[in-house]
């Protein structure tokens, strides 16, 4: 990868992107609206959202604002967990997109796949979910379809009933936390692995291990960081609210990590904490 416009292609052709501007946790309104204008300005072009974020209203006006074709921006969203089942699916979707502002989504996931709410039957409502899903993809309303925080036995129980399979598992990949099993899994069933808090929530950047690396390449933290990410196939997902740091997030493409240093970063085991159990969040 070269340049941010760089993609991969997943296993229905689609392309997308090689790093996307993540927006968890950041408000809805000005900074939302900011910060995505200014991930535009810096050339991103792979905006992720999601319902449970409560910032899509924000993340489509900034994309509109930006005088950048819809056509050359991937959008992201994901279902929230309080929402399962055929039609409730189908809803919630077109509310998504009146909320984005566009009458198409590039890209559609299951956020979680045991939310709270469904935990004693969760299989029958994904399955339920996914073939609205797969009703939206096939009616051209959505360009792919994905998953997000799905370990194996997720996608096994997934794969029973789905007529398409899922194209993308976005799951939490940083520095320290490689999720091998889920990762080789997921490519093993097409899947591209987009890696969402690359920057391990910021704990990434205290770590000493990680500063003595940059300060070996002249570089940030952050920026290493990203780099290892795409170094290992993922797709990563920085986030930011200062534009500063979105435009410096980006610099990744002129400078490449040492086979050694990209296995050292990723046996840091544990040093900016480990992913959520998905079948025990209370959310």
């Amino acid at each position: 990868m070269k340049a941010l416009t760089d993609t991969y292609t997943l296993s229905n052709g689609v392309r997308i992107p090689c790093v996307g501007f993540g927006t968890w946790q950041v408000a809805d309104g000005r900074e939302a609206v900011d910060a995505v204008t200014s991930a535009l300005e810096a050339g991103y072009r792979h905006i992720d959202t999601a319902q449970g974020y409560y910032n899509e209203e924000s993340v489509g006006k900034a994309v509109r604002q930006s005088g950048v074709n819809r056509a050359d921006i991937f959008i992201t969203s994901k279902l929230e967990n309080g929402v399962r089942g055929y039609q409730e699916t189908l809803d919630a979707f077109d509310k998504s997109l009146d909320r984005l502002g566009t009458d198409y989504m590039d890209l559609f996931l299951i956020h979680w796949p045991v939310p709270s709410k469904f935990r004693e039957n969760w299989q029958q409502m994904n399955a339920q979910t996914w073939k609205a899903m797969e009703e939206l993809y096939q009616n051209r309303r959505v360009r792919a379809l994905g998953i997000s925080n799905f370990r194996r036995h997720h996608i096994d129980e997934l794969l029973k009933t789905a007529a398409v399979g899922p194209m993308v598992n976005q799951i939490r990949l940083c520095p320290g936390d490689t999720q091998d099993d889920t990762v080789n899994y997921s490519r093993e069933k097409g899947m591209l692995l987009e890696a969402y808090s690359p920057l391990g929530v910021g704990d990434v950047l205290q770590v000493p291990e990680m500063k003595e690396i940059a300060e070996k390449y002249g570089r940030s933290v952050a920026q290493v960081a990203i780099r290892w990410s795409l170094q290992r196939g993922y797709l990563p997902l920085p986030k930011s609210v200062t534009p500063a740091r979105i435009r410096e997030n980006a610099r990744v493409f002129d400078f490449e990590l040492s086979p050694q240093d990209v296995e050292r970063i990723a046996g840091l085991k544990g040093c900016a904490g480990f992913s959520h159990d998905p079948d025990k969040i209370t959310w």
